[in-house]
């Protein structure tokens, strides 16, 4: 049996691309579902798993949080009830509730406080949507575990809203040239930086914990 762990950050597929596990890193875009769409195989189970915004108030960095359903503005997925519990059994202390998946970075408070009180999701991320359609295309089971890197009330610097490449690595000139353009952000930068390396600590440990497939049906 194959889990497939779609991913943002190519650094977020080396951690949870273990055993019984195919990890597919991209940046929500059509790139990322054109590697989905190339897949072929025995895929058992789908998981959007790795960093993620919050939009609830109440959490903070290092937060686990796992899915019982994904939503867009326009639609909206159930996440598999054995393989939820299965997970929040290894993760006891983890959060449960709604992914918001987002075609954009979601950068400005006000902009995730609007969207936690009309959807009542607790996270924000770019692939969790795309995971949801592919599951449902193939008629997979669907989960989602992701790890808080940026409370709700923490703004992206510049530099981070470009940092990102399609192929899930870190576009380091244009971070840099966004860092010479705006020297300013740099400490703010500094502070994104250790949260997400936080947030990566995390996420290592709930690969641990979770064990082989990742807690997959």
């Amino acid at each position: 049996m194959t889990v497939l762990a779609v991913t943002g950050l190519a650094k977020e597929a080396r951690i949870v691309g273990v055993a019984g596990v195919v990890a597919v890193a991209g940046g929500g875009d059509a790139s990322l579902v054109e590697k989905l769409n190339a897949l072929h195989g025995d895929i058992r189970g789908v998981i959007s798993i790795g960093l993620a915004g919050a939009l609830s108030p109440h959490l903070k960095v290092g937060d686990v949080v796992i899915a019982d359903q994904v939503l867009t503005g326009a639609e909206k997925w159930d996440c598999h009830e054995t393989w939820r519990v299965r997970l929040l059994s290894r993760l006891p202390d983890a959060h449960q509730g709604r992914f918001f998946g987002s075609d954009v970075i979601i950068e400005k408070p006000e902009t995730k406080a609007g969207l936690h009180d009309t959807t009542g999701a607790l996270a924000v991320d770019m692939e969790s949507q795309v995971a949801a359609r592919f599951a449902k295309a193939r008629n997979l089971p669907l989960a989602g575990l992701r790890v808080i890197s940026d409370d709700a009330s923490h703004v992206l610097p510049p530099a981070a809203l470009v940092a990102m490449k399609p192929d899930g690595g870190i576009a380091l000139g244009r971070v840099l040239s966004s860092i010479l353009k705006k020297p300013g952000q740099l400490p703010a930068l500094v502070r994104t930086a250790r949260a997400s390396n936080m947030a990566f600590a995390e996420l290592l440990r709930c690969r641990d914990l979770c064990g082989v497939g990742l807690g997959g049906v």
